[in-house]
Parts: structure tokens; sequence; C-alpha cells
């Protein structure tokens, strides 16, 4: 009787393709890669206590959205960064280059 008992384990028809961990690429490339590389391009390029003035009308992107992507592009770079925005723009600069009165 235990012959005929079909296993707890049987295998179905698999429904997905299976591909080796190995050949996955594991980097994060989202939908906004070129525009945050940009940024930060030009944010290490930029003088100390200057910041990038992003017009959000421009990017296509919600505000939200945009300071996260920065913010997580630039901790990965090992860049630290500040952020401001207004109703119109976008503003980040390397907190490092921040000059306090």
């Amino acid at each position: 009787m235990a012959n005929e008992q079909k296993s707890k384990h049987s295998h179905k028809a698999m429904r997905y393709r299976r591909v080796d961990v190995a050949d996955l690429d594991r980097g994060r490339r989202g939908k906004h890669h070129d525009l945050v590389q940009g940024i930060l391009e030009e944010l290490r390029a930029a003088p100390p206590g200057a910041a990038l003035e992003i017009p959000l009308s421009e990017v296509g992107i919600e505000l939200a959205n945009l300071r996260s992507a920065v913010h997580r592009a630039s901790a990965v770079s090992g860049i630290t960064i500040e952020t401001l925005a207004d109703e119109r723009n976008f503003y980040v600069w390397r907190k490092d280059a921040l000059t306090q009165k």
C-alpha cells in the first residue's frame, strides 16, 4: 500500500524556466539609472558649497522617487548628500561641501 501512495514531494510540471544564479546580473539598474548617474557626475564636479538645481517639470519623475533614487545611488557611490525641494525644483549637494556660517 505504501508503494501506491503518491509522494508528498511529487514533481509537477514546471511553469517557470530555471536559470543558474551565477548567470544573473545582480546589480540594480532601475529605470532612472541614466538620470541619477548624470546627477552624481555633476555633483562630483560641482565646486564646494554649490547645489544642483533640478527642475521637477523636466525630469518626469515624482519628487519622492527622484529623492529616493538619488539617495540610494549616492550611498552606493560613497557620496554623502543633502537634499531640499520646493514646488518647482529639487536641490542636491554634497554634504561635505556644505559651508556652515
